[in-house]
């Protein structure tokens, strides 16, 4: 589904700073909302979808990427869930433009950030299975 910056940040309790160029926000409920750019997704594990890039490499301005400094310690150091906002790109071929989509079924978990360079993995929420009441008859 694409959405605007503004609306996807939305679907988290997120309002970015930068309607047009956020790269992150925190949620209302504690959580960080992070703009992610496909180019920098890996698979490292199964189950594990992790996103890596580095400050120094956003294209976005000044206090944008201040902010994102700014996101990425709070989660780190207070292991606040990440979540994802994913940045489509413009398709050449069709010239379709390009949106913003979510992904409301990971959270993600900041795993380094040194003050450059800043990995988060995104995993499924582990469901319990909440426990059997029913009783036997006898």
């Amino acid at each position: 589904m694409n959405l605007s910056l503004l609306e996807a940040f939305r679907r988290f309790g997120a309002k970015p700073s930068n309607r047009l160029g956020s790269l992150s926000a925190m949620a209302v409920d504690g959580a960080m909302v992070l703009n992610c750019r496909l180019a920098h997704f890996s698979h490292p594990t199964r189950g594990v979808l992790r996103y890596e890039t580095s400050l120094s490499a956003a294209q976005a301005g000044t206090g944008v990427v201040k902010a994102l400094s700014e996101h990425l310690t709070r989660a780190r150091e207070g292991d606040l869930p990440v979540r994802m906002v994913v940045t489509s790109p413009v398709q050449e071929k069709s010239g379709k433009a390009g949106g913003y989509y979510v992904r409301s079924d990971l959270i993600g978990k900041v795993i380094e950030f040194d003050g450059d360079r800043f990995a988060v993995d995104f995993t499924r929420p582990q469901v319990v299975a909440p426990e059997s009441t029913a009783r036997r008859r006898k």
